[in-house]
């Protein structure tokens, strides 16, 4: 079974950041995701649908993204059910995301666009940035290379 959602659109309002009784950070938001059609010519449309976020990521998406802010996710859908105040059972399909990337630069008034995977979770929320050794293994490559592997050598 696949459960995979990836989803780019615009905040609906400022994520709002709680915390569980165990400490837990949670961020909730509503993301504006643009239809390809419209029902009417010249009108957009656009679903909207409810996300959360959890931990560090759901703490840096509170302090840096406001109503508005373009952002990319992926996550899974996740269904679940409560009984209200008046004994109703009320049913939430929402995206619980997994990963989240800021798509605007900082000038449009949000962080710059980075992965939140990689976000540093022991000090400021700054960009990720490639460690040297990367550039150092990948750098000498070049694609008239070739390799020199035996047939004994293949898995295979």
């Amino acid at each position: 079974m696949i459960n995979r959602v990836v989803l780019v659109g615009r905040l609906t309002r400022d994520p709002e950041l709680r915390k569980t009784p165990s400490g837990a950070s949670v961020c909730s938001y509503t993301l504006a995701v643009s239809r390809n059609r419209s029902a009417q010519p010249g009108q957009p449309e656009a679903d909207f649908i409810s996300c959360v976020t959890w931990n560090r990521q759901a703490e840096t998406m509170a302090q840096y993204l406001h109503k508005g802010s373009l952002l990319g996710i992926e996550g899974r859908i996740q269904t679940r059910s409560y009984d209200n105040q008046q004994g109703v059972r009320v049913y939430v399909t929402e995206v619980i995301t997994d990963s989240v990337q800021f798509l605007e630069p900082k000038s449009a008034g949000n962080s710059q666009p980075r992965n939140m995977q990689n976000a540093n979770p022991y000090g400021s929320a700054s960009s990720y940035s490639q460690p040297d050794y990367v550039d150092d293994a990948f750098g000498s490559f070049d694609s008239n290379d070739t390799l020199d592997i035996a047939s004994d050598d293949l898995p295979f």
